[in-house]
């Protein structure tokens, strides 16, 4: 097993033109393989049907040779991802995983063995999220309340998922998703934000960040023009802490 943090960040588990989680199949099966996962623990606290959500994954899923198993199903979470070798953190409202992750101790404790080497991390759309630094860019309502934007800071930056660089009609006049995030961008707490476009990824291996998928990522840094990255790019700048890049 790798010694080095892994972890499969999706912008979502749906994709134009594909069925469930397809879009991403082969990518999900080498990176379990990799890992030497069989046995895949599903957090779905992003949602409250949590045998609904997890029942979807797992007729997705199990049928690529994985067992996929809710962490509901667990009398303790906590021990359950102690001695999991990997988890997917499933998509839904940011804030209310975040809230829930808090509650059950599990921030921290996902943070320390993934960066340990000892759990491999795969997260989609709010699971994706909760990985990067904050949950300052997500695109959810604030429908209840974390302790912290905190989130497990698995990579130190922001993501932005579901990402779409133009309106739906011209005759649109709100905000668009680049006005949102150039005003976090004026935020002295600011921090990179990586856009994820459907279909878009990214593969944490160790010290090496890539894009991957079927749709590239734009990222956003303080005081710069967005700068736009296809599927391939290497982006493992972004994982040097001590480099000023915003």
């Amino acid at each position: 097993m790798p010694s080095l943090r892994q972890a499969l960040l999706l912008s979502s588990s749906n994709c134009h033109g594909y069925s469930m989680l397809e879009f991403a199949k082969q990518e999900i099966c080498s990176f379990l393989e990799k890992n030497n996962v069989k046995e895949l623990i599903f957090i779905p606290y992003a949602q409250n049907d949590f045998h609904g959500y997890t029942a979807k994954i797992k007729e997705v899923i199990d049928p690529w040779g994985f067992n996929v198993t809710g962490i509901h199903s667990y009398p303790d979470p906590a021990n359950a991802v102690n001695s999991a070798k990997a988890i997917f953190m499933g998509g839904g409202n940011t804030f209310l995983l975040l809230k829930r992750l808090y509650e059950n101790n599990l921030v921290e404790l996902i943070r320390t063995r993934v960066n340990e080497g000892n759990l491999a991390y795969m997260g989609s759309s709010a699971g994706t999220n909760v990985a990067t630094k904050s949950i300052h860019t997500t695109n959810d309502m604030p429908i209840i309340y974390p302790p912290t934007f905190d989130a497990i800071k698995i990579v130190p930056f922001n993501i932005n998922p579901h990402y779409i660089d133009r309106v739906e009609s011209d005759k649109h006049k709100g905000e668009t998703r680049d006005q949102r995030i150039y005003e976090y961008m004026e935020m002295d707490h600011c921090s990179p934000v990586l856009c994820l476009r459907e279909g878009s990824m990214l593969l944490l291996d160790g010290d090496t960040l890539a894009v991957k998928g079927v749709a590239g990522a734009t990222l956003f840094l303080k005081g710069q023009k967005k700068t736009d990255y296809p599927v391939g790019a290497d982006v493992s700048f972004l994982l040097n802490e001590d480099k000023d890049i915003v």
